[in-house]
């Protein structure tokens, strides 16, 4: 399994960007995918998840702004942002979870993501 993140970089508050998941090795079509985001001194923070099934979940402060999605074809998990803060500036990372299926969940925890990638950054500017 391989994630590699793009998208990334310098906006002004109230703009948008658009985040790719790579995900190869993964079947996206019995795994979980997530983005969480990483401030310095800080634990990893959920923002949204999508289930096997396609189910979607999401942190409060994204509810509205964001939105998670994938391409079953292209194997790509996207992150839409919209409206963005300065609090959103942080380094995005997808995660894999390869027991969305076999347990039917959306996860939300860090913990409960087997394969990560390195991460793109996200700067806000106000």
């Amino acid at each position: 399994v391989q994630l590699v993140e793009s998208g990334g970089g310098l906006v002004q508050t109230g703009g948008s960007l658009r985040l790719s998941c790579l995900a190869s090795g993964v079947d996206l079509s019995s795994y979980g995918m997530a983005w969480f985001r990483r401030v310095p001194g800080k634990d990893r923070e959920f923002v949204a998840a999508i289930s096997y099934k396609g189910s979607t979940y999401y942190q409060d402060s994204a509810k509205g702004r964001f939105t998670i999605s994938r391409d079953m074809n292209k194997n790509m998990v996207y992150l839409q942002m919209n409206n963005l803060k300065p609090d959103d500036t942080a380094v995005y990372s997808c995660g894999a979870d390869p027991l969305s299926l076999k347990i039917d969940r959306i996860a939300s925890i860090a913990s409960e993501y087997d394969y990560w990638g390195p991460g793109t950054q996200v700067i806000v500017s106000s």
